[in-house]
């Protein structure tokens, strides 16, 4: 099985968004929405290509499927 990454690696997303101390609830607020946010636009974008380009990534109808129906909230 091919491991696909449909979103930004989690540590690149609260480095950039969310700075770690301080605590800034507001910034960490806005740093998950956006993450959701990818989330949800690339299991779209995942669940719309036709079997001839996910051939081409490597992966089948199937586990396109599996991937595109997970919750936005779930890696």
């Amino acid at each position: 099985m091919t491991a696909i990454w449909l979103e930004a690696p989690s540590k690149a997303v609260h480095s950039r968004a969310a700075p770690r101390r301080g605590g800034d609830a507001g910034q960490r607020i806005l740093a998950r929405l956006r993450q959701w946010r990818w989330r949800a636009r690339d299991r779209a974008e995942l669940a719309a290509l036709d079997d001839r380009m996910l051939a081409d990534i490597g992966i089948s109808r199937a586990e396109a499927e599996f991937l595109s129906r997970k919750p936005f909230w779930r890696e």
